[in-house]
């Protein structure tokens, strides 16, 4: 674990995301991911969660993951790079929406099918942030999600999504409840983001998580 300074990585997170952040890759095969390379951090979540939006407000950017109201629209695994051409410090991976999406099931399989390979195998992969809708908490499909993450010992934090949406009055029983889901799951983080994507609420929290994940694998000064 790094003991730096919070407010450290705070700006080194928010340093991080201003700068450039481009895509570079889509694999819809296991077979066609691009060569491993830095840290990989992947976004997952039940299908129009807010994933894009979210993906959009971390980096700053209006358009860099497209949004829709259409559940199933991300139908391939993303990758973004964030850094200089040539020297990039991470990689943030667009994954498939999980649970219902407006797609045949054999569609669905195949996104499924891609998801479990990938997230067994890509040893650059260093957490799975998992994005969970504020206003209505844990679904079976994010239970699903969890078993999985943690049958593959891989390391995933929730973040909630749509702050904004969520009833002052629910906001603390959200994230006790989403707690009490994570209480004794190997792989999970012990803390729980709350965030907006409309107003930016916890989105500094976010990027200081990821300069923390960083700063702990030696990948970022």
């Amino acid at each position: 674990m790094t003991d730096a300074d919070p407010a450290d990585l705070r700006e080194k997170g928010r340093k991080l995301f201003a700068g450039p952040v481009d895509f570079i890759w889509a694999a819809a095969k296991i077979d066609g991911l691009p060569p491993m390379g830095p840290t990989e951090i992947a976004f997952a979540g039940r299908s129009n969660v807010g994933k894009s939006s979210l993906l959009n407000a971390l980096t700053g950017r209006k358009a860099l993951a497209r949004t829709s109201n259409t559940p199933g629209r991300t139908q391939q695994l993303n990758f973004f790079a964030v850094g200089i051409p040539g020297e990039e410090i991470l990689r943030l991976v667009d994954m498939p929406g999980y649970g219902f999406a407006s797609a045949s099931k054999e569609k669905i399989s195949s996104w499924t099918k891609l998801m479990h390979a990938y997230l067994r195998g890509r040893a650059s992969l260093a957490r799975v942030y998992v994005l969970i809708d504020g206003r209505h908490g844990l679904k079976p499909p994010d239970l699903e999600m969890f078993d999985l993450l943690d049958s593959s010992a891989m390391s995933y934090q929730v973040i909630l999504t749509k702050k904004d949406e969520c009833k002052k009055s629910d906001i603390d029983a959200r994230v006790e409840g989403v707690l009490a889901g994570l209480a004794k799951r190997p792989a999970a983080h012990p803390d729980v983001i709350f965030t907006s994507s409309e107003t930016g609420e916890g989105i500094a929290d976010l990027r200081e998580a990821v300069a923390r994940l960083l700063a702990e694998r030696g990948a970022l000064v």
